[in-house]
């Protein structure tokens, strides 16, 4: 597993406006968005590209293509958030869908739904907001790689060394986050944090992280 904390001077203005409780929902969704986009830049920059040759208005160039888009695979509800700027960036990507909710009592995730294309031999990116404790997200790695995906790029936003733990056995899994937070609470939500991501951007009130 790698972890890339991305370090980049808009970025940490965009999310410490985010995590601002005052920050109305749709202000909120415009900064996902803007911060989803450079995230999606740092996300897809060693995407495989082939050569191919073009006409300029001058002479025939070499240049290069995307040889193929990687897999978008928001983790919803939050991971919704992050998938319009991703499709704009990337186009061509195919999106699967995974529902997954971690039980407030237990902490264990609880799989409510999934439909995906074919993941055998391709890459994926995971879009999963807030990497709390870690257990949503390994079961979506497993799940995309038991689908036979061969590289996966999880995005979150902040996530909490509890959760980049979590996540250590996997050799073909890149980890980008904006911020690596404290900790958790005792109620397993991130500190600092930012929130509830899906209720914040949706609109519904709520206090911490259902991730």
């Amino acid at each position: 597993m790698e972890t890339i904390q991305f370090e980049h001077p808009l970025a940490r203005s965009l999310l410490t406006e985010m995590r601002d409780r005052r920050t109305t929902p749709d202000r909120f969704r415009a900064l996902a968005y803007r911060l989803g986009f450079m995230l999606a830049v740092e996300a897809t920059r060693e995407i495989e590209t082939v050569p191919v040759s073009v006409d300029t208005p001058l002479e025939t160039i070499m240049g290069e293509k995307v040889a193929e888009p990687p897999v978008l695979v928001p983790v919803m509800r939050a991971g919704l958030g992050l998938l319009p700027p991703f499709l704009e960036l990337i186009p061509g990507a195919e999106t699967a869908f995974v529902a997954v909710r971690r039980d407030e009592e237990t902490g264990e995730p609880r799989w409510l739904y999934d439909s995906s294309p074919d993941l055998a031999g391709r890459n994926t990116i995971v879009l999963d907001p807030m990497l709390a404790t870690g257990g949503t997200a390994k079961a979506v790695v497993n799940y995309v790689f038991e689908k036979g995906t061969k590289h996966v790029t999880l995005v979150s936003i902040t996530a909490a060394p509890r959760g980049l733990e979590a996540l250590v056995e996997y050799e073909n899994l890149t980890i980008i986050t904006v911020s690596v937070d404290r900790e958790l609470n005792a109620d397993l939500f991130i500190l600092p944090g930012l929130g509830d991501f899906g209720d914040r951007l949706f609109g519904r009130p709520g206090k911490g992280s259902d991730e």
